[in-house]
């Protein structure tokens, strides 16, 4: 099962730190505060899901750990690096190098395969044919589609497609995997086997966080954090994974 740890940075330092994280949006002549002041650190090798009713700003919040959004006021350190004070192309950097992206519509490209899906992260980094050959592969056989490599998605289940789309987030070997209600378009049989391999990549030592609504999968998470109105109002370690 493939590990996205990287060696050369130290193992105390967390994956993530939020301090004093706001987000506020103009909406007419008033102010909405998305986020309110949230503070969380993320260590590396932990499973997380974060939780919370539509409105809570769980969204908001994923888009802010992905580098997809910034925020209004506060600090956001991601491996030591001050992602708060970068700029739109280093953002994008760390998009594609440090962040593995499952999203609940798999959002994969229809003429291409599954090979050339996976491969796709690679290209914007700059890799070589024959090294994105060799690591979409390795990826895809860490998600159990060595028979799959050159289908494309309208030729495979959904349980596949998302499958595809985690070997795509794996195969740059991110610091974290962000995954937005990964299990939303599947059926729930599906759902637990993508839930399972979520499972199986946590124990292979890659850090991973999923936001959901869903307390069955978030059961699946080692810690939850749940948001309301903007702010953290609960981070527990769950006890059947502790």
């Amino acid at each position: 099962m493939q590990s996205a740890v990287r060696s050369s940075i130290p193992r105390d330092e967390p994956v993530i730190r939020l301090q004093h994280i706001n987000r506020r949006y103009q909406v007419g002549a008033d102010p909405i505060d998305a986020l309110g002041n949230v503070d969380l650190t993320v260590e590396r090798g932990d499973y997380l899901a974060i939780m919370g009713p539509s409105g809570s700003g769980k969204s908001t919040l994923m888009n802010i750990i992905g580098c997809l959004d910034t925020a209004t006021r506060g600090s956001y350190w991601l491996n030591g690096k001050a992602v708060s004070a970068m700029n739109e192309k280093q953002l994008a950097r760390v998009r594609n190098a440090e962040i593995g992206f499952v999203f609940q519509t798999f959002s994969l490209l229809p003429r291409m395969s599954a090979l050339a899906n996976v491969e796709v992260p690679l290209v914007y980094a700059g890799l070589k044919r024959k090294q994105r050959d060799i690591r979409a592969r390795r990826a895809l056989e860490t998600v159990g589609l060595t028979d799959r490599i050159l289908h494309r998605p309208s030729e495979m289940s959904g349980g596949q497609r998302q499958r595809v789309a985690i070997a795509r987030a794996l195969v740059t070997k991110p610091s974290i995997l962000l995954a937005d209600e990964p299990t939303g378009n599947l059926d729930s049989v599906t759902g637990q086997e993508i839930m399972i391999l979520f499972d199986e990549l946590h124990s292979a030592g890659n850090t991973l966080i999923v936001v959901t609504h869903e307390q069955h999968v978030a059961d699946h998470a080692r810690r939850e954090v749940r948001l309301s109105d903007g702010n953290i109002v609960g981070d527990e370690i769950m006890g059947a994974n502790a």
